[in-house]
């Protein structure tokens, strides 16, 4: 009985290790540079997701001394610090989220939050502060008004239907956030964009 046990528990150590966690992999350029440290390094994976890999297999003590070096050239990191690493798969997540279906992101987003990490809110909030030094109620607000800049510039979309794809709870709401985590009303944010001289980027 004891050797299957322990058999069980060396399986779900392996599983485990077949998951790697990378900090500031936070957009689609960020999982390209993450492919390509891969396919350099001939480590084979199942899938590649925002902070997130899942490896086909362990990694032989080669790629375990190369990747880290590889990842720091494009600023990414392993991270094997288990509240590192759920403070990284928090902003991960809220990322996703502002890209989900609008169905998703009308759930209450404490609910959602729970239900993607299997974590109780307070213990996801708690360790977040302790990490970031900021709260994920910030991060929240911060990257939703990233998304509506995103929206303003990439699919031009109006304020009312930036509004309404966002969930929130009017267009005077979004206007008042926006200006309050920029200092620019959305129209101020749309001008600026359309000047020659003005280059924003999503992503450094």
């Amino acid at each position: 009985m004891f050797p299957a046990n322990n058999a069980g528990c060396n399986n779900k150590e392996k599983a485990l290790k077949m998951i790697i966690y990378i900090k500031n992999m936070v957009c689609v350029r960020c999982k390209m540079a993450v492919q390509s440290v891969l396919e350099e390094l001939k480590i084979d994976y199942l899938s590649i997701e925002l902070g997130k890999v899942k490896l086909a297999a362990t990694l032989n003590p080669e790629q375990q001394k190369n990747l880290p070096a590889a990842l720091e050239y494009y600023r990414l990191e392993l991270m094997d610090n288990k509240k590192n690493i759920i403070a990284e798969r928090i902003k991960t997540t809220i990322i996703d989220l502002f890209h989900a279906p609008g169905m998703e992101i009308q759930l209450k987003f404490s609910e959602y939050l729970t239900n993607r990490l299997h974590y109780d809110y307070t213990y996801l909030a708690n360790t977040f502060s302790e990490v970031e030094g900021s709260t994920i109620e910030r991060f929240y607000i911060s990257e939703r008004i990233e998304r509506v800049k995103e929206l303003m510039v990439y699919e031009t979309l109006t304020i009312k239907e930036i509004a309404y794809q966002l969930n929130f709870s009017s267009v005077a709401h979004l206007c008042m956030q926006f200006k309050k985590v920029t200092g620019q009303t959305p129209a101020m944010f749309r001008k600026l964009c359309a000047s020659r001289d003005y280059v924003w980027r999503t992503c450094e």
